[in-house]
Order: C-alpha cells, then sequence, then structure tokens
C-alpha cells in the first residue's frame, strides 16, 4: 500500500524559507514522476515542482530560481525547499506520485489529474 506523509510548512514571513518533506512508503516503481502541488482557497490546484525516475527536474514559472525539488538517496522522502516566499505561495501542498509518469516537465504543466497517489496534504501560509 502506497503512503504519501507531508510535514513541514507552517507561517512564514515574506522573503522567508521552509522546507517540506514526504515520506513515502509501499512504492516500489522503477519508473515514475513524483511532485509538489498547491491549491489556494477558490483556486484550481497547480503543478509547483516534479521530478521523474531519471533525476530531471521542473517547475512552475513563478517558483523559478525560489524553490528546489529533491529526494534522498533511497528515493524514499521527496523535499520542497522553498526560498523567497511570497503571500501568492500561501496555498495547501501536496505531494504525489505517478507510476506511469516518465517526464517531469509534463507532469509539472498538469494538475495532477494522472498522479495516484496522494498526500493529506500540509499548510504554508506567507504573511506578508
Amino acid at each position: 500500500q502506497v503512503q504519501l506523509v507531508e510535514s513541514g510548512g507552517g507561517s512564514v514571513e515574506a522573503g522567508g524559507s521552509t522546507r517540506l518533506s514526504c515520506v513515502i512508503s509501499g512504492y516500489t516503481f522503477s519508473t515514475y514522476c513524483m511532485g509538489w502541488f498547491r491549491q489556494a482557497p477558490g483556486k484550481r490546484r497547480e503543478g509547483v515542482a516534479t521530478i521523474d525516475s531519471d533525476g530531471d527536474t521542473a517547475y512552475r514559472d513563478s517558483v523559478k530560481g525560489r524553490f528546489t525539488i529533491s529526494e534522498d538517496g533511497a528515493k524514499s522522502i521527496l523535499y520542497l525547499q522553498m526560498n523567497s516566499l511570497k503571500p501568492e505561495d500561501t496555498a495547501m501542498y501536496y505531494c504525489a506520485a505517478d507510476p506511469d509518469c516518465s517526464n517531469a516537465r509534463y507532469a509539472v504543466g498538469t494538475h495532477g489529474a494522472n498522479f495516484d497517489y496522494w498526500g493529506q496534504g500540509t499548510q504554508v501560509t506567507v504573511s506578508s
């Protein structure tokens, strides 16, 4: 059984940093995409950053240069380092996995509809 459990986030002042973590268990696929998605109140879910099994990464334009997605060596923890945070980054952040995906750049442009496994989400609130 695949499980994803996020942690991190919380309240941060604009310009600050935080790191989200997602512990992944029960996942043994050799080809996959992992990603971070977010959803703000009244808005559609959007891709933030993705990584595929080749190690390629992709980011939405608004977070490029500020956010970094990475995995630990065992590929059992997914991270999202978030720097220079802005109030518009405020949202619920979810990690997700898609075992049928092999292209991080394509995946980040979706709204996560093809991702099969999701965590419960962690709130990030950025105050100005």
